[in-house]
């Protein structure tokens, strides 16, 4: 997990749209880089609308939302096209990213232990420096922290 005041990591994956999409052209802005488990399933989804419901409010501030999960191009398309996702989702299929920012690692669910997505937020200042971090993130209100965090950064 990278720490407050550390670099952010640069990196380069492809969202939704087939683009490439490198974190360093985020310079002079404030990202969000949410690392989710899947897709269309009930946390990530409430996560994700909670996220475009307040937008307007994050790019008012000079913000970005980038989503981060280990599904495909497919799958982000049809998650962001049946959600009305106005953010990047990016591809990360190989987890090397969301290890990188210790968002990859053992779970445990039903007694049984798994290495899947820690769902993890990075708040990223406009120098590219980690302002935010929050572990083990819990979806309620999660996005009403991050918009109290974006603000004591503007």
């Amino acid at each position: 997990m990278l720490n407050i005041g550390q670099k952010a990591i640069d990196f380069t994956l492809i969202n939704q749209n087939e683009e490439e999409i490198t974190l360093s052209d985020f310079s002079g802005k404030i990202v969000v880089l949410y690392f989710y488990p899947k897709d269309n399933t009930s946390g990530c989804t409430k996560q994700a609308c909670a996220f475009r419901d307040v937008y307007d409010e994050i790019l008012d501030l000079g913000a970005v939302v980038i989503g981060v999960s280990p599904d495909g191009v497919k799958s982000h398309q049809n998650f962001a096209s049946k959600h009305n996702l106005p953010f990047h989702l990016l591809v990360d299929e190989d987890h090397k990213i969301a290890s990188l920012y210790g968002a990859w690692g053992k779970k445990k669910m039903y007694g049984r232990e798994y290495e899947g997505i820690i769902r993890t937020t990075y708040i990223i200042d406009k120098d590219g420096k980690v302002a935010k971090v929050y572990p083990k993130v819990r979806v309620k209100d999660h996005e009403k922290k991050i918009l109290e965090a974006i603000n004591e950064l503007s």
